[in-house]
């Protein structure tokens, strides 16, 4: 019957069903198939069609087959193929007891959930029933594999669950009713059972979303909405269960499971609506709320027979939960706030929100692009069908048309009086427009106004993280070129390296223009806070929850003289009811058309007429005249209470002062809709800001690592020199003291003293000093030039990107003997490393990679200008 499944999950409530397939009996389409095409045909077209016929035998016999859930999507494939193959043999064989048609087939299915009935036909529309019926179960079997203890798990059992719902719709709206024609049906396949496993199907796909919804923190109000919506769709199913024919269909496990299942999600909505209530300090209501969920357990735990025990548990623990809160409510306002608790049945119903809507099967199943017997020619009977569809589609077209006309007239010329909000407005029901109304929430849901405060915060704290970066590097700079005046003091000519101050001009450069931009950043903050606050009284009608408290009432007038404007109310209110009625009965009668088209299947008339089809055409057509009778006297009335609803309004308009009313409506609106756009432009200038603090903070780190490589590399460079003076003093000294010819040690940059000391002897072995080769010092090249303050347009600072050799270890200094070498210490410290920073010759803004995206990002569209905002 079906399949349970189970995975844990916030409520534990997580358990489902899954369909089994209907299972068929052998069938043998090829011969009867073959032997039509011969006899009508000829036998050329039936050898032409020889593999059209092995590939309907193919997929008749793989149905016939019992399905593996290990390939449930294989199987989903067959049947979609199969039933398109069905739509092109219904459209070129007649499937009937004549016998002028193919009348050896007879098509056996027995009921999915009571397999020992079966229904047995010479109709096509039976086949393509419980092919639908199949692939709903095995849509089914998908969602149910899944694992649904994960988010991603639930997010695909949720769009299973979807195709199922729509394959069961699919088969209510288009084959459930032909396949329920005759004597030998089932009834799994009738349109109240489709409709009852759609409205199941979305239940539990509904469920899966609630289950990630309370996974990812979403807050009481928007799960309460969830949860009622999966509450409906069990009470739903539970509806079609509970009557004839499906009422003693079914086992008691199902009853009882989408019973326990119906009040378990709306007891789980009293319980997360009455969280959001106990924020509110709406403790009357919430005591209310979590009474009526705690009496809906109750009831449904009068029912479990057969229910699995899962269920059970769950409702012990939401129950358990859901009186530990009402406790604590009876208790607040017992002690503080002393409400009157109201009665459950004046309580207005639960919110709800459905995020699921059966999958369309439309295209999925559209046999149109199928090639299969495509050169078979239909008969006569086919082209005289396809024009009396055509009839058909053009009286349902026109009459569409004029119904949605009339409901197009009835919202304009009510628009056109401001009804029925005007009368919403006296009874104290305001409504937004919808555009205002969605601005709104948008800035209501992003924090609104009262947030500002903790994001201008971020923008001190992200300046002052700047600040103190800027510093260290700074220091790290002045520290190193203290040490290299302190050496070159110390030791004079000899202490031959580039001043510190020839080295790191590019680096202060661009130190100094990080500090220009914090200044000028600081600028723009300063008028941020000047705006937040010279527009925080615009801005407070944002926080008023909910906004329609701060629109202006249309109140009685204060002086009446006939006293009669209960009367004039009474009186549009009434029309107004009578109007939606007429719209109501507007729906009913295009659903009218559309089921009547649906049923509408005059081939098997067409099939054994021997006269005029026209005088067919003309009787089958008279069936949709009292529609469209009843839909012109529809159009009339509406007029007519139109012209009636236009003179009450203006009487009402009258005594009502309703001109005035509009008007300080009207400033409402644009009040807050120059709040919203005050909102959103500070908002923009806010995020632009943090923007652009994220960005300067990386482009000064990576300069900080700059410093600290500059200053380790000179660092070792300074002990190497160090070491290399004291022993070229200690040698001139030896030789003094000897007498000997002495040795002069190179300068830096001077050939010329070169050539002299190679005039001189050569040194004894022992007076040659020994020696390392000495680190080139640390000498970058110009860099290219940095972005100016964030008052500009900010671009994605390219430039900003660490060097490719950032992190790469310093090579160890060599300490073999050698002898002295010339020293070149003003090359750069690895010839062959060239990053952003150091490649003098690449074009400017061509860095390899790309600047990491901030995390701040806008929630509204960037808005057109600089960062400064008036």
């Amino acid at each position: 019957m079906a399949g349970q499944s189970s995975a844990t999950s916030s409520s534990g409530t997580n358990i489902m069903l899954a369909i089994y397939e209907k299972k068929t009996t052998a069938l043998d389409l090829y011969r009867p198939l073959r032997n039509y095409i011969s006899a009508v045909y000829s036998e050329r077209e039936a050898q032409n069609l020889e593999d059209d016929l092995q590939t309907v035998k193919q997929y008749r016999s793989d149905l016939e087959r019992q399905s593996d859930p290990s390939t449930s999507t294989a199987r989903r494939d067959l049947l979609q193929s199969y039933f398109k193959s069905l739509c092109l043999i219904e459209t070129r064989f007649p499937i009937s007891p004549d016998s002028d048609h193919v009348n050896t087939v007879t098509f056996v299915w027995y009921d999915a959930f009571k397999q020992k009935q079966k229904a047995s036909q010479q109709n096509i529309h039976l086949e393509k029933a419980a092919v639908l019926f199949n692939l709903g179960a095995v849509h089914s079997q998908i969602g149910l594999s899944h694992d649904r203890a994960t988010v991603e798990g639930r997010r695909q059992a949720s769009h299973a669950f979807i195709a199922a719902a729509g394959a069961f719709a699919y088969l209510r709206d288009n084959a459930a009713t032909k396949a329920s024609m005759g004597t030998s049906t089932t009834v799994d396949v009738s349109v109240e059972c489709a409709g009852m496993l759609e409205r199941l199907m979305l239940a539990q796909a509904q469920e899966c979303v609630f289950e990630n919804t309370i996974a990812k923190g979403s807050t009481p109000g928007v799960c309460a909405k969830i949860s009622r919506q999966v509450g409906l769709y069990y009470e739903e199913a539970l509806g079609a269960l509970s009557v004839a024919p499906l009422k003693d269909h079914f086992d008691k496990g199902w009853i009882a499971h989408v019973q326990l299942k119906a009040a378990i999600y709306f007891a789980e909505a009293c319980y997360r609506y009455g969280l959001e209530l106990h924020e509110k300090e709406e403790v009357a209501e919430e005591i209310a709320r979590l009474r009526t969920g705690i009496s809906a357990l109750t009831e449904a735990k009068k029912n479990t027979k057969g229910a699995a025990p899962q269920l059970l548990d769950a409702i012990n623990k939401l129950e358990a939960n859901i009186n530990r809160n009402l406790e604590r409510a009876v208790k607040e306002n017992d002690r503080v706030y002393l409400m009157r608790v109201p009665s459950p049945s004046s309580l207005p119903p639960l919110p709800a929100f459905s995020l699921v809507k059966p999958m369309s099967m439309t295209e999925v199943l559209d046999a149109s692009k199928e090639k299969l017997f495509a050169i078979l020619v239909p008969d006569s009977s086919a082209k005289a069908l396809s024009r009396y569809t055509e009839m058909v589609d053009d009286v349902i077209r026109t009459q569409a048309e004029k119904l949605q006309q009339g409901s197009e007239l009835t919202r304009v010329r009510l628009k056109e009086m401001d009804l029925p909000d005007s009368i919403l407005a006296l009874e104290g029901n305001f409504a937004l427009p919808t555009d205002i109304k969605d601005d709104v929430e948008a800035v209501q849901i992003s924090g609104g106004p009262a947030a500002l405060e903790a994001e201008l915060q971020q923008l001190k704290d992200l300046k002052r993280v700047n600040n103190e970066l800027l510093v260290h590097c700074e220091e790290l700079l002045q520290k190193e070129a203290t040490e290299d005046a302190q050496f070159r003091s110390q030791f004079g000519t000899r202490w031959t390296r580039p001043q510190s101050s020839t080295l790191t001009k590019n680096l202060q450069d661009r130190l100094n223009r990080f500090a220009a931009n914090l200044k000028q950043a600081a600028e723009s903050d300063a008028k941020i806070e000047r705006s937040v606050r010279d527009h925080s009284a615009l801005m407070s009608i944002l926080d008023r929850r909910p906004i329609e408290t701060a629109l202006p009432t249309l109140a009685r007038p204060i002086m009446s003289l006939d006293a009669n404007e209960d009367a004039i109310v009474g009186a549009l209110k009434q029309s107004l009811r009578q109007l939606e009625i007429l719209g109501a009965q507007r729906a009913g009668l295009e659903d009218m058309l559309k089921d009547m088209k649906r049923k509408d299947d005059i081939l098997p008339k067409l099939m054994t007429s021997t006269g005029s089809y026209d005088d067919l055409f003309r009787k089958e057509i008279a069936k949709y005249d009292h529609i469209c009778k009843e839909i012109t006297q529809n159009i009339e009335a509406q007029e007519q209470l139109l012209f009636q609803i236009q003179a009450q309004n203006e009487e009402f308009s009258a005594v009502f002062n309703l001109e005035d009313y509009k008007a300080s409506r009207e400033k409402c609106y644009k009040q807050i809709q120059a709040a919203i756009a005050k909102y959103r432009e500070i908002k923009e200038n806010i995020n632009e800001g943090l923007k652009f603090y994220v960005t300067l903070q990386d482009a000064i780190t990576n300069v900080k690592q700059q410093c600290s490589d500059f200053s380790m590399t000179r660092n070792i460079q300074c002990r190497e020199m160090i070491e290399d003076v004291q022993r070229t003093m200690a040698g001139l000294s030896f030789q003094d003291q000897k007498n000997a010819g002495s040795y002069n040690y190179p300068a830096v940059q001077q050939p010329h003293q070169t050539q002299r000391a190679a005039s001189q002897p050569p040194p004894e072995p022992q007076n040659v000093p020994i020696s390392r080769p000495q680190r080139p010092y640390y000498q970058p090249p110009d860099q290219p030039t940095i972005m100016s303050g964030y008052a500009q347009h900010i671009p994605p600072y390219p430039p900003y990107q660490a060097p490719p050799g950032v992190g790469v270890p310093y090579p160890a200094p060599q300490v073999q003997q050698q002898p002295p070498t010339s020293r070149e210490y003003g090359q750069p410290a690895y010839p062959g490393w060239r990053g952003p920073y150091y490649n003098a010759h690449a074009p400017h803004g061509q860095q390899p990679g790309s600047f990491p995206r901030p995390p701040y990002t806008a929630p509204y569209p960037p808005h057109q200008g600089g960062y400064y905002k008036q």
